[in-house]
């Protein structure tokens, strides 16, 4: 149970505060309400190109890492299709630090043209090296647009076109800042051996002086239901053939989300998954082969990849997930094996928020998601999954035609 109480400063910022008083370290945890998802189709990458430009300095301090550093403090940042994470631990008896870098930063940028310039280059070289010169690193540019054909999740965090990140301007930089980048458009929660007032205090002094902006109303298309099976076969200079399956599943708040995640565990989670067990082990099709699930706020996807061993076709390889599948659809799941994904899912949950940061996070997720109380609500909610939940999941889920297929060929 992660415990909090909650306040909304004047321009809107949401502050929640879980109080733990058994360790000496905090955790402050910024999360901005834009993601990939919220880009323009023709300037995408602009979110993940943030989450650098905020280390390259603030309106009034031109070094964040230092001053943090000195402190005992330790940073980093994410970006997903949803949000823009900023994370810091340090002692608490030097939390003020952490606010008064972070509230520079959403203050305003120091939006200088050089650090532009340099974090483009970092970006352009992020691309290059995950996505173009490592095997299979294209086939996520590759199966997003596949999958998604409306909804803007069809673009990967680093955006559609690399093109996009090259050609952005200042003006492109201040306009994107100043949209989302508002006390009003985040969401802070602060953890550890803190106490309410003492944040209260502390916002009072850092963030309250900031003018909230304007409200960014979310108004995203919506992706049509799939009814026909789509498929893509491309290749490249990789190791083995490679097999991707997608499969359109309720977003990470929805109902039976729990539902298709269990699911997803019993396809291919561990090494007693049924498609590992059956085409690793038993019979070695596949080289690797799992099952997971993207768990984005707005409807993801369950998905299923592995490499190939020499001498399996690409054909033969689908059409043995494909009768894996159909079993999930055709046959009510034993107690037994769902207990036990059940349970691999509560302990993997407990041990995960063992950790101040990671409560902190979750704290933020939900709360962003539109209900802090969800944090909590989660081992209940897999708790009442049953076999019946499971298969009329696995029909709705892993029908043929709301799948998209790829097949990625090792070049001859």
């Amino acid at each position: 149970m992660i415990h909090y109480e909650h306040f909304t400063l004047d321009n809107g910022l949401r502050v929640f505060v879980h109080e733990d008083a058994s360790t000496p370290i905090a955790a402050v945890n910024i999360l901005y309400n834009v993601g990939s998802r919220d880009e323009d189709p023709d300037r995408t990458g602009f979110a993940h190109l943030f989450e650098h430009l905020m280390f390259g300095g603030s309106k009034h301090i031109p070094s964040y890492d230092e001053p943090l550093q000195r402190v005992g403090g330790e940073n980093n940042a994410f970006t997903s299709p949803d949000i823009t994470n900023y994370y810091i631990t340090l002692p608490a008896a030097n939390i003020e630090t952490a606010f008064w870098l972070e509230s520079d930063r959403m203050l305003s940028l120091s939006f200088d043209p050089q650090v532009l310039d340099v974090q483009q280059k970092v970006v352009i070289e992020e691309f290059n090296q995950r996505y173009l010169n490592q095997p299979y690193g294209d086939a996520w540019l590759k199966l997003r647009p596949l999958a998604y054909q409306q909804h803007p999740y069809r673009w990967a965090t680093i955006g559609k076109d690399i093109s996009h990140i090259e050609n952005a301007t200042l003006d492109d930089v201040k306009s994107f800042f100043f949209r989302y980048y508002l006390p009003n458009n985040a969401l802070l929660v602060v953890a550890g051996n803190v106490t309410v007032e003492q944040v209260k205090q502390l916002c009072a002094k850092w963030f309250a002086p900031i003018q909230a902006g304007k409200p960014y109303v979310r108004n995203l298309p919506k992706e049509p239901t799939q009814t026909e099976a789509r498929f893509l076969e491309t290749s490249a200079n990789v190791p083995l053939n490679a097999l991707y399956k997608a499969y359109h599943m309720p977003g990470r708040f929805e109902s039976n989300f729990q539902t298709v995640d269990l699911l997803s565990d019993m396809l291919g989670r561990s090494k007693s998954s049924r498609l590992y067990q059956r085409l690793v082990r038993d019979v070695p099709m596949f080289n690797n082969l799992s099952a997971y699930i993207t768990a984005s706020l707005d409807p993801g996807l369950l998905m299923i990849q592995g490499t190939l061993n020499e001498g399996v076709t690409l054909e033969e390889a689908d059409a043995a997930v494909e009768s894996i599948v159909q079993e999930m659809i055709n046959e009510t799941v034993p107690d037994d094996e769902l207990a036990k994904v059940k349970n691999q899912a509560e302990a993997t949950m407990a041990f995960s928020e063992v950790e101040l940061l990671n409560r902190a996070m979750n704290l933020a997720f939900a709360a962003n998601a539109g209900n802090p109380d969800w944090v909590n609500e989660e081992a209940e909610k897999i708790q009442a999954v049953t076999p019946d939940a499971i298969r009329a999941m696995a029909g709705q889920v892993l029908r043929r035609e709301n799948s998209s297929t790829m097949y990625y060929r090792k070049a001859a």
